[in-house]
């Protein structure tokens, strides 16, 4: 029987809590402050529907990194912001950034 590595291995773990396509790009637009539901569609790429957004969204709060404010207002007005969990992850994003831009550097210079 295969041992369950979820909640025990820190990077299967990892790995599963970010398993949506757009997990890691929503986390980082949201690490400077809550963004609105209609803000983060127009930032994300053309091919984001609302639908998968939605599924994102929704995933990444089940996983406790999000947290969705609603307001009772009309029209209605949701935003997204970072969990107190999800706040930790931006020392992640700014290794994240680093190693990808390194990337893009080293990827540019190799095809010369």
């Amino acid at each position: 029987m295969k041992k369950e590595l979820f909640g025990v291995c820190p990077y299967v773990t990892a790995q599963k809590v970010l398993t949506g396509k757009w997990s890691m790009y929503i986390l980082y637009l949201l690490s400077n402050g809550p963004v609105r539901f209609n803000e983060l569609q127009r930032r994300l790429p053309e091919e984001m529907t609302h639908a998968t957004l939605s599924r994102q969204l929704k995933q990444l709060e089940e996983e406790g990194l999000i947290i969705r404010h609603e307001y009772e207002q009309i029209p209605p007005k949701v935003e997204y912001s970072l969990s107190e969990i999800g706040e930790k992850f931006k020392t992640v994003l700014d290794v994240l950034e680093a190693w990808g831009k390194d990337y893009i550097e080293w990827r540019s210079n190799s095809e010369q």
